[in-house]
């Protein structure tokens, strides 16, 4: 399993699911270099910071993602966001593995611009108000990570 969050909020989002992981083989990948590993021995393996206003910078970042993946070969990719999370589960459709997208706690009146965009390559978007998957039936509540 590879668990794919930004540094900062998103990153202690993940964390705070690591307990659901527990005795998988997990490998955590972030956009700030020198994280310590919430679940696991493994490095955190690293993937440049990009934004979805900047096209230039998501090639850095889907190359890393496709060598990560390819070389890792996880069945499932889990991501809280943001852009880098959401371009790791566009990679991994590529590459034939399953995908879930949680949507931060901090989109409290909708789900974030990219956990609309991975709609098509999600398997499973979770958001962690209920209102929001009464509104549309796409969405599971599961209940809030904080």
């Amino acid at each position: 399993m590879l668990l794919v969050a930004s540094a900062g909020g998103h990153w202690i989002e993940l964390q705070r699911l690591c307990e659901a992981f527990t005795g998988m083989d997990c490998q955590f990948v972030s956009t700030s270099s020198g994280m310590t590993p919430p679940l696991g021995a493994r490095a955190v393996l690293e993937i440049p910071d990009t934004a979805r206003d900047s096209l230039v910078g998501v090639a850095p970042t889907l190359i890393r993602l496709a060598r990560i993946i390819r070389s890792f070969a996880p069945d499932l990719v889990v991501s809280t966001g943001a852009a880098p999370g959401a371009l790791a589960l566009l990679v991994a459709k590529w590459f034939g593995a399953r995908t879930i997208w949680i949507d931060s706690i901090a989109n409290s009146e909708r789900m974030s611009l990219s956990g609309r965009l991975v709609r098509p390559v999600a398997d499973v978007r979770v958001v962690q108000w209920a209102h929001l998957a009464h509104r549309d039936r796409s969405l599971r509540y599961l209940g809030q990570v904080l």
